[in-house]
């Protein structure tokens, strides 16, 4: 499952989103995500910017306020999104916007790495049987067990995004060996969630077998906002897709490295004959430096085998270019 994330980058216009739904519907992912900020619920005046990039909200509460939309709006961008044929995702951040969620009918959650341990919403988020995708940045381990543990008592589907809270993320933070040691320890589907600003992580996880995948999408990386860094552009992003479904693609088809019959008549054209790169008379004895190997291969004695032929004497001349059999020389 690909899933592009919208997030903010709307900046509180709700033509923007609308705008961001039909760009995506080209570009090949499954899903777009948004993000529910009810602020009253979720917020305060005392919660400080993670970046302080707005000139216009004076508190993150503010910023949050400015987010948001009625449900009659969130409503229409679910629907356009269905409309599209994909799947409207928005990651909550409070009960209330649980319930404003469960009202659009949405058919999974996905968890911010920032509520991992509000078991509070988690509860809640559990009791509708729906799937939840879990992401796992800024938890320990300790953390993660504790919050699987508590997910798995009411048995919803759960699939789990290696994650690193950084925007945006260096290579060196991508944490690429977590996908697989999420696998071992959870036994459970394990994505990727990336914050990088580009394409090879996402595609890194794909080639070491994550399943989902999800990024923040930028109409421009010029763009204000707070995760425009650490998102990609629509380009990038079918550029993206079209790379994981190939990967996939290869992963799904292992190749079978004694299975080489596809490629016989190619190893005739490509394999090489022993010839003679000077003209040569019988009774010369063959050195290292009098051979060449030419294509095709059947014309004269098998390339690998030239060590056999080194030292041996000439019984018939052979002129430049010449291909040489083993009836050109002598054979004690």
């Amino acid at each position: 499952m690909i899933i592009a994330e919208i997030a903010q980058a709307h900046d509180g216009s709700l033509g923007t989103a609308h705008a961001y739904i039909d760009a995506l519907a080209d570009t090949g992912v499954d899903a777009v995500k948004f993000q529910t900020h009810i602020a009253e619920a979720e917020s305060s005046v005392y919660e400080p910017f993670r970046v302080k990039f707005s000139k216009q909200d004076a508190t993150r509460y503010d910023y949050w306020k400015r987010m948001s939309f009625s449900p009659e709006q969130w409503k229409g961008l679910k629907d356009h999104c269905e409309d599209k044929n994909l799947e409207f995702i928005s990651s909550p951040f409070s009960n209330a916007a649980v319930d404003l969620l469960e009202e659009l009918g949405v058919k999974r959650y996905k968890i911010g790495s920032g509520e991992v341990s509000n078991w509070l919403m988690l509860e809640k988020i559990a009791k509708t049987g729906k799937p939840i995708i879990l992401s796992s940045g800024m938890s320990s381990w300790d953390e993660m067990d504790a919050t699987v543990e508590f997910l798995r008592a009411f048995g919803n589907p759960l699939s789990i995004l290696q994650c690193t809270t950084a925007y945006p993320t260096r290579p060196d933070q991508w944490g690429l060996n977590v996908i697989s040691q999420l696998k071992e320890r959870y036994k459970l589907p394990v994505g990727f969630s990336d914050h990088s600003g580009e394409i090879f992580a996402c595609s890194a996880a794909a080639a070491l077998g994550a399943e989902i995948f999800e990024f923040h999408v930028v109409f421009d990386k010029r763009q204000f906002g707070p995760d425009t860094l650490a998102s990609i552009t629509l380009d990038q992003t079918m550029e993206l897709v079209q790379g994981i479904r190939k990967i996939q693609q290869a992963l799904a088809n292992p190749i079978l490295k004694d299975q080489i019959e596809p490629f016989k008549d190619l190893k005739k054209i490509f394999e090489k004959s022993l010839a003679v790169n000077k003209t040569l008379n019988k009774g010369s004895v063959i050195t290292i430096d009098d051979l060449e190997a030419k294509k095709p291969t059947g014309y004269g004695i098998p390339a690998k085998e030239f060590a056999a032929v080194v030292g041996k004497k000439l019984k018939s001349d052979l002129s430049q270019w010449d291909f040489l059999n083993w009836e050109n020389i002598e054979l004690e």
